[in-house]
């Protein structure tokens, strides 16, 4: 039966509220936990790679970050760092108590902003299978310049004036001020890098995620530079993969290659490509080298 046949709603609890995720049953005892990145809900992130890890016996849990999807919270689109990793210690608790999943065969993966936040999680988790982050975005200090100089003069200002009035709105209960995601240089968006409008034809270039609300509040903008995931990868102890792209524009190569020296038990795959060639170009490439790094590092057990 195809994988998205059999993959079932579930929904865990996290915080105040609960997560929603598609859980793909395996035949194999391992579980690789996925999730997006920003504003990424769970189809348009996973649905590309969670097919190929099931096919290969793998049970899949996929969900959205609280806020954001299907899950619950509120005020909505609005990223919390400390929230979202919070999500992932709640859907490593759901993963180890499903039937098909043997509690020592759990792996992480996550690509962007969810991939910087693999590096904190498997560090916090040292029984952890394996984690794989791809394109992940490790050090937003370090690619906070080339964000900036890819923005105009007056959309940088009109971004910063929105986001501030935003963090003040957010202090006296008014509802999230929003911006895209990604928008060409010039507009008001999150990140307007030159593969940042790849988005669309990577993750839904059928246009069936109509339901996708590609927004954010625009206070990330303010939180953006203080989140640095990649300095806890000396204290990473499971396989770490980092699959990171040459020519990626979003959340540049450098920083991530240079997390991947400091994790003990790291591997890397370089791609050719922009931030979003695994799921275009480079996809074969990567996600063979993904199932190939899972089936190395995972146990393997007959769970039928």
């Amino acid at each position: 039966m195809p994988a998205f046949e059999q993959r079932k709603a579930v929904r865990f609890a996290s915080g105040d509220t609960k997560c929603a995720a598609w859980h793909y049953p395996g035949s194999n005892g391992g579980c690789v936990i996925m999730a997006g990145g920003t504003a990424v809900t769970k189809e348009p992130a996973s649905d590309l790679f969670a097919a190929r890890f099931n096919d290969a016996g793998f049970a899949v849990l996929a969900f959205d970050h609280r806020r954001f999807g299907q899950s619950g919270g509120t005020p909505r689109q609005v990223v919390r760092f400390d929230e979202q990793v919070a999500d992932w210690h709640a859907a490593i608790a759901y993963a180890a108590g499903l039937p098909d999943v043997a509690p020592d065969g759990i792996a992480l993966w996550g690509f962007s902003l969810a991939g910087g936040h693999v590096f904190q999680v498997a560090a916090d988790h040292p029984r952890l299978a394996g984690a794989i982050a791809q394109t992940p975005l490790v050090d937003a200090r370090a690619v906070a310049p080339h964000a900036l100089h890819s923005m105009t003069a007056l959309a940088l200002l009109r971004l910063l004036r929105r986001s501030v009035a935003d963090a003040l709105g957010s202090l006296m209960g008014r509802p999230p001020l929003l911006v895209p995601t990604a928008g060409p240089r010039g507009t008001v968006a999150s990140l307007t890098t030159a593969d940042a409008l790849d988005c669309d034809r990577a993750l839904d270039p059928d246009r069936r995620h109509t339901d996708w609300e590609q927004t954010v509040a625009a206070r990330i903008a303010l939180q953006f530079g203080g989140y640095r995931p990649g300095r806890h990868a000396s204290r990473i102890r499971c396989p770490l993969l980092v699959v990171v792209c040459d020519q990626d524009q979003s959340a540049l190569p450098g920083p991530a290659l240079r997390a991947a020296q400091n994790a003990p038990r790291s591997e890397v795959v370089q791609l050719s490509g922009r931030h979003y060639a695994p799921f275009l170009e480079s996809h074969e490439q990567a996600v063979e080298a993904e199932i190939s790094f899972l089936q190395k590092h995972l146990p393997s057990r007959d769970h039928r």
